[in-house]
């Protein structure tokens, strides 16, 4: 009994009563905290935009040559030995890629025109003792990265678009903008994170950007099928409030949410901690990074978030207040004893039975006050009999005197 009334076996059925919804000021305000970190960071730190976007060089140069501080080192030295120049380049990044033995370091420096390229792969050359042809160089033109964030950004606001039509024809507009608002937080949380640790902002980081939003919107409409599950038709009755219904899907898909991040953040830790951690694949960081920060803060802001917001959402219809309202007086009622609650009348048949308790959703409201109910005006008394006639009724089964019948 103590491990299938344990946390972890309720919180698979469902049954763990984690109050998350009604706490929404707490989450809407650990969020806030978050955003606000995030957005002094874009302020004060901005972005490290990788040569894609920026523009610039890239020198790669074999890990054979000794550390990465003398790869970086020597291309300083090279590019301040360049002539007829007002402001030397720096280096922006340096990164291995590969094992010592057999990888590279990739160094990229600020703009340069082809002669001054060739210059710097020269004296690379001379101080490595390598062939020029080991030493590659590569220009890359910032109107490229501009471009390729413009067609993202666009292609973004289409997506949104279309997932909130969608959401406003399967469920309602107050889900579409729950959704959207969960989305939108996915997105300035991670690159929030992408710029406190300083990674460069690379192609390969707008394609984690798009993936996140499709997995976040993937775990809200999985929680929001489930509330509109709970919550269809429910100012007929008078058990939940709404809150109290969204709440209780919360719980019922919290572990497919859990369990479905854990499988998605698996690979991706992986490819982030093992790939650019521990082998050295550092272009795969970039990706690695965003859609972990990304898939974590989604688990977060599908089930601490959305249906929180949703909740906020709902409490300003008329409906809605009309039915919270109703059921929180009714609750008060019945502590007073003013209201009998429903099936009072067959307490008294039902006492022998289990299986005719009350449902789960009255127990913790009504269970005091049918303790005590009284039956139903004119109900039979439990163990009573009715009296027969004579003497003669109590000698055999049946007895009695029967209306128009012969005596023997």
């Amino acid at each position: 009994m103590s491990g299938r009334n344990g946390l972890a076996s309720r919180l698979y059925r469902g049954e763990a009563g984690l109050n998350i919804v009604n706490r929404r000021k707490v989450w809407f305000s650990v969020a806030g905290v978050l955003v606000l970190v995030a957005i002094l960071s874009f302020a004060v730190r901005g972005f490290s935009l990788g040569i894609d976007f920026r523009g610039g060089n890239e020198f790669q140069v074999p890990a054979s040559i000794g550390t990465m501080e003398r790869a970086e080192t020597a291309v300083e030295d090279a590019l301040g030995s360049l002539e007829g120049l007002a402001e030397a380049p720096e280096v922006v990044s340096v990164q291995q890629v590969g094992n010592a033995t057999s990888g590279s370091y990739l160094i990229r420096t600020g703009e340069l025109s082809p002669a001054n390229s060739q210059e710097v792969q020269d004296i690379l050359a001379e101080e490595f003792s390598l062939p020029v042809s080991e030493i590659s160089s590569s220009r890359v033109s910032g109107a490229w990265g501009a471009q390729v964030s413009e067609r993202a950004l666009l292609g973004l606001l289409v997506f949104i678009a279309v997932v909130t039509v969608y959401l406003i024809l399967r469920f309602e507009w107050r889900m579409a903008v729950a959704a959207v608002s969960s989305l939108l937080l996915d997105l300035i949380l991670t690159a929030g994170v992408y710029s406190l640790v300083g990674f460069e902002v690379t192609p390969s980081t707008i394609i984690g950007f798009l993936t996140i939003v499709g997995f976040a919107l993937y775990d809200v409409v999985v929680v929001f099928d489930k509330v509109h599950e709970n919550t269809r038709g429910i100012t007929g009755g008078s058990t939940r409030t709404y809150a109290e219904s969204t709440n209780l899907a919360v719980n019922q898909t919290l572990m497919r949410s859990i369990n479905t991040s854990v499988v998605a953040l698996l690979p991706v830790g992986g490819l982030l901690f093992i790939g650019a951690g521990l082998l050295g694949a550092g272009t795969l960081k970039d990706l690695g990074l965003v859609l972990f920060v990304g898939m974590a803060v989604a688990v977060y802001s599908s089930l601490f978030f959305a249906p929180p917001v949703l909740v906020t959402f709902k409490d300003y219809e008329p409906k809605i207040r009309a039915h919270t309202e109703r059921v929180l007086s009714r609750r008060a009622a019945l502590a007073r004893g003013d209201v009998a609650p429903k099936g009072a009348g067959r307490t008294a048949r039902s006492a022998k039975t289990p299986a005719a308790a009350t449902p789960a959703e009255d127990a913790d409201t009504e269970v005091a006050a049918l303790a005590g109910a009284t039956p139903k005006a004119g109900a039979r008394p439990a163990g009573k009999r009715s009296s027969g006639g004579g003497g003669r009724s109590g000698g055999r089964p049946g007895g009695g005197n029967r209306p128009g019948g012969k005596r023997r």
